[in-house]
């Protein structure tokens, strides 16, 4: 089994600003770090994010940073908040209608054997647990659609790109483990791989429609390099 370590953040970091301006801040979040705050108490990238504010304009009292989505606490990449209410609505509706475009990079398990193709499956959430299962025949839940293209294979790791075109909680980690291609490092959804830390997993680019001129924004992160031990 391959073991990689990445300690897990203790403290706020200092950001990484990938795009700013007077409605929209992305921040590239590292893996280990939350993106909101849960019962644990630990630092957030909302912490960030209003720290980073708060002294860059020296702003008093509670600075307003908009949640407008959110990637898992093992997850790394682009996160965008909003620096106003209005385009904190504005953005929230972009991510309801699922007409941001987002790019994942992920190392899996195994051989995916097509170049490209398309994943669909019926997503049920148990809330107890926070566990995510596709569906039996019959059984209710929730649509979750996914395209992907493999990039490159490292061994017994395949590098793949993946554009989801819905938004469900965990839906590219359990999609993904369903086709026997889990993540490396995520072993809640079946990858054998130990590593501390992280999964994976990064949101690599983020396309949105700017909340006040309409136009198209494309922000990116770049992968992270504590793959580099993955990759080779």
């Amino acid at each position: 089994m391959t073991l990689l370590t990445q300690k897990v953040l203790p403290v706020i970091p200092a950001p990484v600003v990938l795009f700013e301006d007077n409605h929209c801040l992305a921040l590239e979040k590292p893996a280990g770090l939350l993106t909101m705050g849960d019962q644990t108490g630990d630092p957030t990238l909302v912490d960030v994010a209003r720290e980073y504010l708060r002294v860059k304009y020296q702003k008093p009292g509670n600075v307003f940073v908009g949640v407008v989505h959110r990637l898992d606490r093992p997850v790394s990449g682009v996160v965008l908040f909003a620096r106003t209410t209005k385009g904190a609505s504005r953005l929230s509706e972009q991510f309801r209608v699922h007409s941001i475009e987002k790019t994942y990079l992920a190392v899996v398990e195994g051989t995916v054997p097509l170049k490209r193709g398309e994943l669909r499956d019926v997503l049920v959430k148990n809330h107890q647990t926070n566990v995510v299962n596709v569906a039996h025949r019959g059984e209710a839940g929730q649509e979750c659609v996914l395209s992907y293209e493999r990039l490159d294979r490292f061994g017994r790791f395949t590098l793949v790109e993946i554009r989801p075109l819905t938004g469900r909680s965990h839906q590219i980690r359990v999609q993904l483990s369903h086709q026997g291609w889990p993540i490396v490092g995520d072993r809640k959804y079946g990858s054998q791989t130990h590593v501390n830390g992280f999964i994976a997993l990064h949101a690599s680019s983020l396309t949105f429609g700017h909340p006040t001129t309409r136009e198209p924004v494309t922000v990116c992160a770049p992968q992270p390099a504590i793959w580099r031990g993955l990759l080779g």
